[in-house]
């Protein structure tokens, strides 16, 4: 019987890993086929800057240009700091539960992926307030047009609750949460979501980009001083 047990898990095991394997192969290749193969970074417009931690994406935007306002949608009065001299809005979109009780990686329950996997999750907004971000590694700026940017904005705000927001405490006191439509699944993920506004906005990215480094791939570093 013990024999058997452990030939069981150990096939289950190996499934794991394979599928594991065959996900991170179909994201490369996913990630690697662009849409808007055209389209070139212009040299004047609106920068932009797509920042990550290596597992998450996000867009950070000016707070104010002609094109959009975004104190009407993400008031500075929702986040526990509202009177620094913000000049960026970064916004991302992602699972509720991982948002909001995840504080760390370390503290995700292997639970809550089995059940992103299986069945997805609800998603949810993140908003964060800078003052001036510098361009690095990990926050690329990305110069876009006028008319790009505006239908950057368009898809985003597709992304917002058409109803009352709920908002929920951020991790600090410059960020915060809100309610957004949309199901969070294996397939549908939070870079996924970065790597369509993109696209929606005419921007070359890959077609399908469910981890933070297929989007960042298309996006070039700064030029180090």
């Amino acid at each position: 019987m013990t024999k058997r047990v452990l030939k069981a898990l150990g096939a289950i095991l190996t499934g794991v890993v394979l599928a594991h394997l065959a996900f991170l192969l179909a994201a490369w290749i996913g990630s690697s086929i662009p849409r808007n193969s055209g389209w070139q970074e212009p040299r004047e417009g609106i920068e932009i800057m797509v920042e990550t931690n290596g597992i998450h994406t996000a867009l950070v935007l000016p707070l104010v240009t002609p094109e959009k306002d975004w104190r009407g949608d993400f008031p500075t009065s929702d986040i526990a700091l509202p009177d620094l001299p913000y000049t960026h809005v970064s916004i991302s979109w992602g699972e509720r539960e991982v948002f909001l009780n995840t504080p760390t990686w370390l503290d995700l329950r292997p639970s809550t992926v089995l059940r992103i996997v299986g069945f997805g999750g609800e998603g949810l907004l993140h908003v964060a307030h800078y003052v001036r971000p510098a361009p690095s590694d990990s926050a690329r700026p990305l110069m876009l047009t006028r008319a790009e940017y505006r239908r950057l904005v368009a898809s985003i705000e597709r992304s917002l609750s058409k109803s009352s927001r709920v908002r929920y405490p951020g991790y600090g006191p410059q960020d915060v949460f809100y309610d957004a439509p949309g199901t969070y699944t294996a397939t549908n993920t939070c870079n996924q979501w970065t790597g369509d506004r993109l696209a929606d906005a005419g921007v070359r990215i890959g077609r399908w980009t469910p981890l933070a480094g297929g989007v960042m791939k298309w996006i070039a570093a700064p030029d180090r001083p």
